[in-house]
């Protein structure tokens, strides 16, 4: 019997891999009559509480989740949703009212 191998053939290395793959590429998406760069952040790359603007919750640190802004947005703009949330956006408020003893992130 031979050994059984345990990596992967061929790809890139990750120490190869260029500085932009580590979040992922961009998309653009239109909502609202207006474009929004796109990002999905994977777990590893979440690494503060962030508070997502569709269902108002929590996204901990470590949770894969969706980056947004308007394409011609600053780095102000950037919204952190939820990946449900975010393919929900139709449905979903981004203008909730917060309780008055609710933190703000």
């Amino acid at each position: 019997m031979s050994p059984r191998r345990n990596r992967q053939r061929g790809g890139a290395k990750p120490a190869e891999r260029a500085a932009g793959d580590r979040y992922g590429l961009e998309q653009t998406a239109e909502w609202r009559g207006e474009e929004w760069v796109v990002r999905h952040v994977g777990g590893g790359g979440a690494a503060k509480h962030y508070r997502c603007p569709g269902c108002d919750q929590e996204i901990p640190p470590g949770v894969p989740h969706v980056v947004a802004w308007p394409q011609l947005g600053d780095v102000d703009d950037r919204r952190h949703w939820h990946k449900a949330c975010w393919n929900a956006r139709d449905r979903r408020s981004a203008r909730l009212q917060r309780s008055r003893n609710a933190p703000r992130y």
